[in-house]
C-alpha cells in the first residue's frame, strides 16, 4: 500500500500542553484541513486523573513537526454528571455535513460492575471547529443487543444525503493477569438520520487467533474500493495497526502485511503503535498516530508518497 517514513513525535503533551486539563496523553489524533497551510489535529487530552477532554493542535501542513498553536481550553468538555460522557471522551471523527462540522466522539462513564461504558455522542460546530456544542446529552449510538458496553464510531462519511458509520462494538471483557480489558470488533451501518441509527448493522472485522479486540476503524477510498486502518490487540499484549480492503464497505479482506509501518527500536513508539489517521497534503500522505501506552507521550506523524488514485473521504 504505502511505505511510511516516520517523522517523530509532533506534540509532547507534558511539555507543550496548556493547563491542567491537558496534562498528558493525546488520544486518537484526528486531522482535518484548516486552509491551504494548516492542519488541525483534534485529540483527547487527559488531566492528572486520566479524564480526557477534546482539544486541538494546529500544525504547519508543509512541516507537520512544527506546532503553530494549541487550544487554550477544551472545544468539548466532559458531560453533565450521570450522563454517558461524564468521565471523559476521545475523538471518533470530524466530518463536514449539513449544518456545520460534525464531531463524533466516544464518551466514557464509570459504573460499579464494569471497567467502563463507552458510547458515541454527537457535537456540532458552526464556527469552523473552534468550539462544539452537543446535539443531545444521550448517545446517538447506544446500547443494543451485542453492544452492551461499547458502541464507538470512528469513521463517518456523508454522501448523497446519507451517513455511513463504522464503529467498534463491545459486549464482554478479556481478563489478562487478573485485569479486565474490553473485547470488541468492527461493524458498519447506513442511516439518513443520526437521531435514529438503525440497530440492524453489518459485521466488518472480528478478532482472529489470539486477538481479543479490533477497533478504531478509519476508512478511506482507493481505486473505487474502501481501505480501512484499524488497531488490534492480542492476549500477549501486542497493540498494533492493521489494514483491510473492501469493494462495498461491508465485506472486508485483511492484509496486514501492506501496512508499511513498524515499531521503532527505541523511544515513544517502540512498544506500541495505535490509532492511525490519515490526511493528504501536497503530493504526500500524513499519518498521525499514538505510541506507547496509548498516547501517553502525545502523538507523532509519518509520511508517504501520494498514490495517484487515492481519494479519501477525510481529505
Amino acid at each position: 500500500m504505502f511505505a511510511w517514513t516516520k517523522r517523530g513525535l509532533v506534540f509532547r503533551t507534558a511539555q507543550q500542553g496548556v493547563g491542567g486539563w491537558m496534562r498528558h496523553s493525546a488520544l486518537t489524533p484526528t486531522p482535518i484541513r484548516r486552509g491551504s497551510d494548516r492542519i488541525r489535529v483534534y485529540a483527547g487530552f487527559r488531566d492528572e486523573d486520566g479524564v480526557s477532554r477534546i482539544g486541538y493542535v494546529d500544525i504547519r501542513a508543509d512541516d507537520p513537526s512544527h506546532v503553530l498553536s494549541v487550544s487554550t481550553r477544551p472545544v468539548l468538555d466532559v458531560g453533565r454528571g450521570g450522563c454517558f460522557d461524564d468521565n471523559g471522551m476521545i475523538l471518533g471523527d470530524i466530518v463536514d455535513g449539513p449544518g456545520g462540522l460534525h464531531m463524533f466522539y466516544v464518551g466514557f462513564q464509570q459504573v460499579a460492575r464494569a471497567k467502563f461504558l463507552a458510547f458515541t455522542g454527537l457535537a456540532l460546530s458552526t464556527d469552523g471547529g473552534d468550539s462544539f456544542h452537543r446535539v443531545q446529552e444521550t448517545p446517538i449510538l447506544d446500547r443494543a443487543p451485542g453492544r452492551s458496553t461499547i458502541g464507538a464510531v470512528h469513521t463517518a462519511m456523508y454522501e448523497n444525503g446519507s451517513w455511513r458509520l463504522w464503529y467498534a462494538v463491545g459486549d464482554s471483557w478479556e481478563f489478562i493477569g487478573g485485569r479486565p480489558y474490553p473485547r470488541y470488533h468492527i461493524r458498519t451501518v447506513a442511516t439518513r438520520d443520526l437521531a435514529a441509527v438503525p440497530r440492524d448493522d453489518q459485521v466488518c472485522l472480528a478478532p482472529r487467533g489470539t486477538e481479543y479486540r479490533i477497533g478504531r476503524p478509519r476508512v478511506y477510498r482507493i481505486d473505487g474500493r474502501y481501505v480501512m486502518y484499524f488497531t488490534r490487540g492480542n492476549t500477549q499484549g501486542d497493540y498494533f495497526p492493521g489494514i483491510a480492503f473492501s469493494p462495498d464497505g461491508e465485506t472486508w479482506t485483511r492484509d496486514d502485511g501492506q501496512l508499511g509501518l513498524a515499531l521503532s527500536r527505541s523511544g515513544w513508539d517502540s512498544r506500541v503503535i495505535c490509532y492511525p489517521a490519515l490526511i493528504r497534503h501536497g503530493g504526500r500522505w500524513l499519518m498521525f498516530y499514538n505510541g506507547n501506552d496509548m498516547g501517553v507521550d502525545g502523538f507523532g506523524v509519518a509520511e508517504a508518497a501520494d498514490h495517484p488514485a487515492f481519494e479519501a473521504a477525510h481529505a
